[in-house]
């Protein structure tokens, strides 16, 4: 028999109970940021190959657009702001990892003085360059790039998409 909400401590055992039951999905929440220019930030990962754009994993309980914002805090000194979701991926499992849901947010356009003296703060990144939107596709894994795609589909129309494995769902 499910317990009363007011029965505190039943209630929270209930709830650790579901919890314990229930699929978690790993999440990552990325950013598209711009320069004046129309350049987008791009970032090359120590920890795998290919290039990525900035962001990273959301931490247990955290929303993807405060990890967004976090990561970039951590990664490159960066205090933005999440103007609005472009792309949710859900990502089928793969090598040893579950399945994930993959965000990309739109963080506007850079102070010029902010963009030109940008540089990794950990040992995360070994580089940060803002780049055309084709050089950043070309350095992209595919998933990854048909995500951009469809973030830069959804920055031109104004409509966030949503993707199966980097594809139109």
């Amino acid at each position: 028999m499910k317990p009363a909400p007011t029965d505190t401590d039943a209630w929270n055992a209930h709830l650790a109970e579901g919890n314990a039951r229930q699929a978690r999905k790993r999440v990552s929440a990325d950013v598209i940021l711009r320069d004046h220019a129309g350049r987008v930030l791009t970032v090359n990962p120590t920890y795998k190959e290919g290039w990525d754009l900035p962001g990273g994993m959301a931490e247990s309980n955290e929303p993807p657009d405060a990890a967004a914002v976090r990561e970039l805090r951590e990664e490159l000194g960066l205090e933005i702001s999440v103007h609005r979701l472009l792309v949710v991926d859900w990502v089928a499992p793969h090598g040893p990892w579950d399945d994930q849901l993959a965000f990309i947010f739109d963080a506007g356009i850079l102070q010029s003085d902010l963009a030109a003296c940008l540089r990794p703060r950990d040992d995360e990144l070994s580089e940060a360059v803002f780049l055309p939107t084709p050089e950043v596709a070309d350095r992209l894994r595919p998933r990854q790039r048909n995500r951009f795609a469809a973030a830069v589909r959804a920055l031109s129309d104004g409509r966030a998409r949503y993707l199966h494995n980097g594809i139109a769902a």
